[in-house]
């Protein structure tokens, strides 16, 4: 039977470690107490799955990444001391500028605002949290070297809310680093932030549906409902979290965030319980674990004071009976049309709000960003190291304006960062969910983009990619691509394309010709292999998977032994079919039908007669089509599913179930809901 690993498998990229030098109070764990994964909700009521969360936290001792102070103030919450030798170590951590500094800044204003006078907390630790908040860095344009990331879509709100929220916390003190007074502060973050939320509210997250990032979002903006006093912000924040929440219910299959995602990592594909949005989902809608290893949002939501959770989204989370439910997103900004969004390359402000976009070497933005480099002394920043090793030459080219044609020559690879429109396609059924982003950048360098998953369960997942490197930063092996696929999907079935070519590289050359499937046999019940499909089942959930080209099992020792299929070739067609057996039948039923289905593959091309979704055809280039008739693989609505229907961009969106409804209007920032979970 399937085992669910709470664990999992891989560590999180490196990170300075919050190591405590003081002694933790007396009843502080020291040893873990795993939590049991649940793939139905556990209790329909909040309180009772707050309690569950603050249980948790208190038999178990923090982590050692940036993220424990969380784990503290869930502790002070849940009734218990807080460990103060991990919250001053955190504040040392803070202090000296480390990445991931933002996401523990956040612990302080919250604990600022909410627990200053907490019987459990010294005076002296307070003092301390006050002075590392006034000598804080909240903007590139202050002055000072550091190793934080300030600039990518989730960095940015966190950021940009801190500065605003310190500046409130003390509006009339001096802030050492920048020299600005809190209400200056205050000034000059609030249009940043409104700007932010303009963008995603209209245009959706380029970080897409993240299983990391979304963490840092909801943090940033639950900091902003619980402590703002703009109520025009509030309100706004509040709107987003509700969008958020609304893609993570409809894009998730039993409590785990399985689907397609704009930026992730290796361990979150693989392993569920390394999810950052795992503990959230089983805190808000009752489905999933509290793993504890990297999570800032759940304890956000437990600690938060003024959110309440409409109750359709809760709802919409625990539909998981739907016979189907497809959903269409459409997200992002094309980067050659970003004027229209009034985001014009020539100023530093709108500089920053496209590198949440992550547009370093874009033909559009290259210059830009090589002022940004120079203004912002960022050439010595470890994430720009890159850059710092090309320095002269990008600046030669930059002041003669021949900058731009070189990123296009090399384009292909110094845009692999870049996160542009992208179309996103989920299908979910009791049984099993199948997520893509249709067709996105064909042949384009990949970063952290996880482009489909196939998910039956926790840790029963499939997807492919083309490794861009055999270890290493991202794109690495199993984080992002090398080179990106061409995806099509209809429902349950899905085609990858691949065409690996040697293109112009500056930062990663595509050397490895071959693809590869993760597979874990160990984590599905029945795995059959077939006139080269590889045919798996958990439950009453079915998975065939066909590579164009001969393939082999992973058979070194190692975590990919056995779970990782390898086929070599720059050119590969994968086939993902999916089934259940309430509409299949029997698992051998599934296997013969697809065995007897007729498949053509030539090059860059497949003409497969699926059982379910009948004759498809699809290539490199050309429409995908189904039965003769173009199935649209572009242009997607902002949102259409049985939930809501917007078109992109909107105004306006309305999400329902059953009797239950939210309306969120953006152009006077007002909440509608028909009741909140818990209310």
């Amino acid at each position: 039977m399937h085992q669910f690993d709470i664990l999992g498998k891989i560590n999180q990229p490196m990170q300075q470690a919050i190591i405590a030098s003081t002694p933790p109070p007396a009843d502080y764990p020291f040893s873990t107490c795993p939590d049991e994964y649940t793939s139905v909700p556990f209790s329909s009521d909040f309180e009772t799955r707050r309690r569950a969360f603050f249980s948790f936290i208190l038999q178990n001792p923090a982590p050692t990444t940036p993220k424990a102070p969380w784990h503290e103030l869930a502790r002070l919450a849940g009734g218990a001391s807080p460990h103060e030798g991990v919250l001053n170590a955190a504040l040392d951590y803070i202090d000296n500028r480390y990445d991931g500094s933002d996401c523990t800044l956040h612990a302080y204003i919250r604990l600022l605002n909410q627990y200053r006078h907490h019987l459990r907390l010294s005076e002296e630790l307070i003092a301390r949290s006050e002075m590392t908040i006034r000598n804080f860095k909240y903007w590139p344009d202050e002055p000072g070297q550091d190793e934080m990331c300030s600039w990518t879509e989730s960095h940015f709100i966190l950021f940009a809310s801190a500065g605003y929220l310190a500046g409130q916390l003390f509006p009339d003190e001096h802030f050492t680093n920048s020299g600005r007074s809190g209400a200056e502060m205050m000034e000059s973050f609030r249009h940043r932030i409104q700007r932010w939320m303009d963008l995603r509210f209209y245009t959706g997250f380029s970080e897409w549906l993240s299983n990391v990032y979304y963490d840092e979002d909801l943090t940033a903006l639950l900091s902003l409902v619980d402590f703002c006093k703009d109520e025009n912000i509030q309100r706004r924040a509040t709107m987003l979290t509700d969008l958020l929440l609304f893609e993570i219910a409809v894009n998730s299959f039993a409590g785990v965030f399985g689907c397609s995602h704009g930026r992730s990592y290796e361990a979150m594909h693989k392993w569920a319980a390394q999810e950052s949005i795992i503990d959230t989902q089983k805190l808000l809608f009752g489905r999933g674990v509290f793993a504890g290893c990297d999570n800032m949002s759940a304890a956000s939501f437990a600690l938060s004071l003024r959110y309440r959770l409409p109750e359709v989204i809760y709802s919409i989370a625990n539909d998981g009976q739907r016979a189907e439910l497809l959903q269409r997103q459409r997200v992002g900004i094309c980067i050659d049309q970003a004027s229209w969004w009034g985001l014009e390359p020539d100023n530093l402000e709108n500089g920053l709000q496209l590198l949440t976009l992550e547009a370093y070497l874009h033909p559009h933005t290259a210059r830009l960003f090589v002022k940004m480099l120079n203004r912002f002394d960022w050439w010595e920043n470890p994430y720009f190291m890159p850059y710092r090793q090309r320095r002269r030459l990008l600046q030669i080219l930059s002041a003669s304006r021949l900058l731009p044609m070189l990123a296009h020559h090399y384009r292909h690879d110094v845009c692999r960062n870049t996160r542009e429109q992208a179309n996103l396609y989920t299908y979910r059924t009791p049984d099993y969910m199948l997520s893509s982003a249709q067709d996105y950048r064909k042949g384009d360098g990949g970063d952290q983009q996880h482009i489909w998953q196939a998910t039956l369960g926790p840790n029963a997942v499939c997807f492919t990619n083309h490794p861009a490197r055999m270890a290493g930063p991202p794109p690495n092996y199993w984080t992002g691509s090398g080179s990106l696929p061409r995806v099509a999907q209809i429902k349950n079935v899905l085609i990858a394309i691949y065409h690996i070519t040697r293109f112009p590289a500056l930062f990663v050359s595509n050397e490895l010709e071959y693809t590869h499937a993760w597979i874990p046999r160990d984590q599905f019940e029945e795995v059959i292999e077939l006139e080269g499909w590889i045919f798996a089942r958990l439950g009453e959930g079915f998975l065939g998977l066909l590579s164009q080209h001969p393939y082999r099992w992973h058979d070194l020792p190692g975590e990919d032994r056995g779970r990782e299929v390898l086929a070599e070739g720059k050119d590969n067609i994968w086939i993902c079919e999916l089934g259940r057996r309430q509409v299949d039948g029997e698992f051998s039923q599934f296997i013969d039908r697809i065995l007897q289905a007729e498949v053509q593959l030539s090059r860059l091309f497949v003409r497969y007669q699926s059982p379910s979704q009948g004759f498809l055809e699809f290539g490199w280039d050309g429409h995908f089509r189904q039965d003769g008739r173009d199935v649209p693989i572009e242009n997607f609505p902002r949102y259409g599913s049985p939930y809501v229907q917007a078109d992109f961009p909107s105004e306006l969106i309305t999400i329902q179930h059953d009797e239950k409804i939210l309306e969120l209007d953006w152009t006077v920032g007002r909440r509608t809901a028909s009741g909140y979970v818990g209310i």
